[in-house]
């Protein structure tokens, strides 16, 4: 009995290149579906990790000057933290501000060695911000004139990151819109 060896080659055929395309797609989709979920979980672990400095540099704040810094016009204006925290009160923005006899609270916050990214501008006129771009927010919980704010829901200061979506509630703390807030400890 003699046996013969087929020699023609067999290729793919289009369903099995399919089935290879489909599978090479739906994990492709799930490694980007994973990629978003870390550098969001990062960017969050960022922002608590920055709102834990900040607490800190305003006790040391408080510790000097007897109060809490005053807040802005507005809860998300963080530029009279970041001069009270680093810049000070010089009323120009001149490079050295920060050094014109003024207390350096938290030495992240030098706009010109920004590797956190969290210094947006310059000078005296710079701003904090969190890792999605957005201003932090910040209110002391004693108004200028001595008397308690009422706004605010911490009794010494609210500081918070709005959050991915960048919304935020600054006057109820259970509204929808505060669900991926980033809240201080306070």
């Amino acid at each position: 009995m003699k046996i013969t060896k087929s020699t023609s080659a067999r290729g793919f055929s289009l369903v099995e290149l399919l089935a290879v395309i489909t599978i090479i797609v739906i994990l492709a989709a799930m490694i980007m579906v994973g990629m978003g979920f870390v550098k969001d979980k990062q960017a969050r672990s960022t922002a608590s990790v920055q709102l834990a400095l900040l607490s800190d540099a305003l006790e040391n704040y408080k510790l000097d000057n007897g109060v809490y810094p005053a807040g802005g016009e507005k809860p998300n204006d963080s530029n009279p933290l970041y001069r009270a925290l680093y810049w000070g009160d010089v009323e120009d923005d001149t490079e050295g501000g920060a050094v014109n006899g003024h207390k350096v609270y938290l030495p992240q916050l030098n706009p010109d060695d920004n590797p956190q990214g969290w210094i947006d501008g310059s000078g005296g006129s710079a701003r904090i911000v969190d890792p999605w771009g957005n201003e932090y927010y910040y209110r002391p919980g004693e108004l200028p004139d001595g008397k308690v704010n009422t706004d605010a829901w911490n009794p010494d200061f609210d500081l918070w990151s709005a959050g991915k979506d960048g919304k935020t509630s600054t006057t109820d703390q259970k509204d929808p819109s505060n669900r991926d807030d980033i809240l201080n400890k306070s």
